[in-house]
């Protein structure tokens, strides 16, 4: 979408590195501005890619920053990085958020009787191209998976992206399973194992992992946009002890949160600074072997 760019500071895999969202060249908050739907009549979502296939750092879109850039997660003053358990490597899918959307965690989901986990939804666009961060797909969903994380529901949602070969052929779960086959169990794997390496327990799901469907999927999207509406019209305070959110948008037209483009919000964002990628530690490529973990 050429309305929407990047403003890149800094050098990846540094603290310093952000990446805002642009529209027509003023900063925006991708968690807020960018609407769910491209085309709501045919449940086409926009997508914000965050971290690209096969790639290692941890970015996701910072909710406790102003106008939500993406930025590296940071656990103990320290970069985050996911590790290559065997046999993949880094991110097998290009990873990302729907706009809009918001995992309530003052909310216990009837199905997984867990709370949300206080992030906008997770989706894992499963086509050909490679993405970068921040970039704006056009996505259609395909199914779900409830990942159980630390007690909190996490959901997966499985999309790709309306430009891909195979978009045409995909339009459900069984599908996938159909044309791009051990796809559905390498990402019940990889989210199952992934954070072996870091001492940690195999995570566990709902539904015993299985994959839900379109429809169900299309569910959970309506679900927590409806939860993001009453976020970000003040109805759920954002400042509550549980879940510190930015609000701060410019196109929510009901929200108490809009500011305008010449805020000293908006105008406080850095100017455009981008950098060569800093040298990450040579153990980010290490292979990690779970089974014997």
């Amino acid at each position: 979408m050429s309305e929407y760019s990047t403003r890149v500071i800094g050098a990846p895999n540094t603290l310093e590195h952000r990446v805002f969202i642009e529209k027509n060249g003023t900063p925006i908050s991708p968690f807020h501005d960018i609407p769910l739907y491209t085309n709501e009549a045919k449940n086409v979502y926009n997508m914000i890619v965050e971290i690209p296939r096969w790639t290692n750092a941890k970015l996701e879109i910072s909710k406790d920053e102003e106008l939500n850039p993406i930025k590296q997660d940071v656990k103990k003053g320290k970069l985050r990085f996911v590790r290559n358990c065997f046999p993949h490597h880094g991110y097998i899918w290009n990873y990302g958020a729907l706009p809009q959307t918001w995992e309530d965690p003052t909310h216990i989901d009837h199905d997984t009787q867990a709370r949300g986990d206080n992030d906008p939804l997770d989706v894992c666009e499963i086509g050909e191209s490679v993405g970068y961060t921040g970039q704006i797909k056009q996505v259609k969903a395909l199914g779900v998976i409830a990942l159980l994380d630390e007690g909190e529901t996490d959901w997966k949602v499985i999309v790709i992206d309306i430009k891909d070969p195979l978009a045409d052929e995909l339009n459900d779960i069984a599908d996938v399973e159909k044309h791009l086959p051990g796809l559905i169990d390498a990402t019940r794997d990889w989210f199952r194992i992934y954070k072996k390496p870091d001492g940690k327990p195999e995570n566990e799901f709902a539904f015993n992992g299985a994959a839900k469907d379109k429809a169900y999927a299309t569910k959970v999207i309506e679900e927590t946009h409806h939860a993001w509406k009453r976020l970000i019209t003040g109805e759920i305070p954002p400042k509550a002890e549980a879940y510190d959110i930015k609000v701060s948008n410019l196109h929510v037209d009901n929200s108490p949160y809009k500011i305008a483009a010449d805020d000293q919000i908006a105008k406080s964002i850095p100017a455009a600074s981008a950098k060569a990628p800093a040298p990450i530690d040579a153990s980010i490529d290490k292979w990690f072997f779970t089974s014997n973990m």
